[in-house]
Order: structure tokens, then sequence, then C-alpha cells
């Protein structure tokens, strides 16, 4: 289901002088996979992408680095360790929703995180561990000891910045027993309130929060749990996050980065980070507003999979979430206030091992609807297949372009 004409955005990317494109990784280029271990990504995307160079970002809630990092991916799909580096192959832009920044030869760098921070962060993994083998024990009881170590291996994210309990794991256990996943979701997501707990009488009370995804939205500063139903398996994975680390605070961190390369100036300042954004859209729209001159501010492409909106009980209201539904609402307003025709791309992401509502039935249900203020433009509906062919010939015609000139 094409919104408006592709044509139409394949024109504003190839003849603008000044863009950029921030897009969200899993489910959007690589596909949704149960098992995070075997995601793969293709071999001419990686090269496409270099060819846009500082152009193009990616903003994701995963990481560039460690054993599910998405720099593994790449080395795996080039199968060589040293040649994205040498070459400067690897996806340029923030992990663990707007902490980690990398180049694209690897270089990374983090900024707004205390030291007794990053060490909490590191016994994280333990706590969930220890929680995860109780919870499984009970659930699938005849479930040898070997089995379980392989779950743990496959479900508990031990990643620097964003520890990450996975269901997906479990729920091949449960098979179709809804019961048994809404209680896999609804224990875990008790276990990771608990660690929330635990960082605050350890003093740190400022400085996590849970990620849920997909979620509802948010309520009382929280966000909610999307709980499954026998047509959507709901929430999928929780991450402890540093508060402020929200993919919209992502969107200014890059506007900053992206600016200081093509201006030559860094409108927010030097080192500005997650922990300088202001919290809402509002406020963020009105720094950028203050900072950022009109004929500064790129043509922005937002791109990503992850948007809930689900009627609420009442039928009157909906709640809507998703963990990239603040960074493309964001960049559409920035689109409306400044005039400029900022564009939000949605990648039908129902194609991959993960269940989701799907676009195919030219429906949106289950993803947004009617009263939505978030407006996809473009929508893929054949999953990161489709939109990586689109990504790989416009990223060619513009460097084509560009060159020409």
């Amino acid at each position: 289901m094409e919104i408006e004409e592709i044509s139409i955005l394949e024109s504003l990317i190839i003849n603008s002088k000044n863009i950029l494109i921030i897009q969200d990784i899993d489910g959007v280029c690589i596909p949704l996979v149960k098992d995070p271990l075997t995601r793969k990504l293709e071999k001419k995307y990686i090269y496409a992408a270099k060819l846009l160079s500082d152009e193009f970002y990616v903003l994701t809630c995963g990481e560039h680095e460690g054993i599910r990092g998405v720099n593994r991916i790449i080395e795996r799909s080039l199968n060589s360790e040293n040649l994205p580096s040498q070459e400067g192959l690897y996806l340029r832009g923030l992990a663990a929703c707007g902490v980690e920044f990398q180049e694209s030869k690897g270089d990374t760098s983090f900024e707004g995180i205390s030291k007794i921070e990053l060490e909490f962060l590191e016994i994280v993994p333990d706590l969930m561990r220890k929680k995860f083998r109780v919870l499984v024990r009970d659930l699938f009881p005849k479930l040898e000891e070997e089995a379980i170590k392989l779950h743990i291996k496959k479900s508990i994210c031990a990643t620097k910045f964003s520890p990450t309990i996975n269901f997906n794991s479990l729920f091949e256990l449960a098979k179709n027993d809804c019961e048994k996943i809404k209680f896999i979701q609804k224990q875990f997501e008790e276990m990771m309130n608990e660690i929330i707990n635990q960082a605050e009488f350890m003093g740190l009370k400022d400085s996590f929060f849970l990620h849920i995804s997909p979620n509802l939205g948010t309520k009382d500063g929280k966000e909610i749990i999307k709980i499954s139903t026998p047509n959507d398996i709901g929430s999928t994975d929780i991450q402890l996050l540093l508060k402020g680390a929200t993919k919209d605070a992502g969107v200014l961190c890059l506007l900053n980065k992206f600016l200081g390369k093509t201006k030559g100036k860094m409108p927010f300042g030097e080192g500005f980070n997650f922990r300088d954004c202001p919290e809402s859209l509002e406020e963020k729209i009105m720094l950028c507003k203050s900072l950022i001159k009109k004929e500064d501010m790129p043509l922005i492409i937002g791109v990503g999979d992850t948007v809930t909106s689900q009627k609420n009980k009442k039928g009157n209201d909906y709640s809507r979430g998703g963990s990239d539904r603040s960074f493309l609402e964001l960049i559409q307003a920035l689109g409306n206030e400044y005039n400029i025709n900022n564009k939000v791309v949605f990648v039908d992401s129902s194609d991959g091992e993960v269940f989701r509502p799907s676009t195919k039935a030219n429906s949106l249900a289950g993803i947004t609807d009617k009263d939505d203020k978030l407006k996809f433009n473009i929508i893929f509906q054949n999953g990161s297949k489709e939109y990586n062919n689109w990504f790989i010939n416009i990223a060619n015609k513009r460097f084509e372009i560009k060159n020409k000139n």
C-alpha cells in the first residue's frame, strides 16, 4: 500500500540538496527473527548505505557492539572482521535508543553516563538469568538443564547499555497457549520492574526506565506492555535503558552531528547528548527553532516498522505506541514547523518470524488509525526485502547525481 507515489519520494531523495535519512534497523533492513543471533543483512545494502555517507544514519534500540551487535552481522555478511573498519562499512548512527554513536569505521562514543550507572548495567544480565531460570522451571517443569541454558542464551541480551529480555524463545515453547504467553509477558515485566527497584535502592532512582517493544504508549511515565491476543503476539522484549534514551532524543543528537558536518557548527553544542534533550515533543521543536535556521534544516526521511494503535475496551479511544513512533512523530512535526516536506516511511515487518499486524490486506488495524496524528507517506508492504531493493537503488542514483554535480 502506497499512501503517496514512491516516485515522489525518490525524486526528493535524488534531487534534494540538503537531506538526512534516519532509519531503524530490525524489521526495516533486517527481517524480524525469533533468535537475534540469526539476523542477516544483505551485502548490497551495506555498500548502498556507505554511498549515502553523512546523509544516512541508523537509529536503533539494539547495539553496535557485542555478540548480538549489528557490527557482527555486518562482519558475517561481508565474511570479514577487518574489511568493515578498513572501508568504512559499519552503519553510522545511534544505538541503544540514542546512547552510543558510531562512525562508519567502527569508532564509537557515548556521553552523559556515570560510572556507577555503567557498573549497575554490568550486573543486570546476572539478575535476569536467576529470575529467568525460576520462571522457566515453573512454566516448563519437564525442560532439561541444557535446554534451559540454551533458552537463557537466546533470551537474555547482555548488551552494554541496554540489557534486554526477549520472550520469543519461550513463546516457541508455549506454542499457541495464549494464557502461557500472557503469563510470560507479565512475569518478565514484573522481573524488570524489580531490577528498577534494585537500582533505586542503590541510589540510582532517576537513572533507568523500561522500554517495552512493541508497546501501547505510556501512562504515568511508564510504557504500557502490549498483552498477547489471538491476532497479535504483543510485546516481545523489554530493555533496561538509561533514562532519556528515546529515539526522538536520538533524532536531535543525529541532527546536531549532521549539521556539524554539513554546516561546520553543531547548533546544540559539541557535547550535546541524549540527557541534554528536553522531554516533550513541543520542547524539542522549540529547541530546534531557536537554534536551527530554516535554510540549514535538511529534508528528513524517517523509516521505521514498530508503530502500534489499539482500540481501548470502551471503544472510544486508542492506545498508541511503538518504539519507532516518537522519532517518526518528531520528524513529521519538524517538517510541519519548518514547512519542509519531511517524509515518514513505514516498513511492514509482519513477514518475519515474529507475528505482527499486517498491511497486506490493505488494513492498518493494530498499527495506526484514522485519528492518529502520525501519518505514513509511504508503506512498504512486502517488508525488508522490498525496502532494501528500493534503498539500494535510491542510494546508487543519488550517488551518481552528486558525482555528476
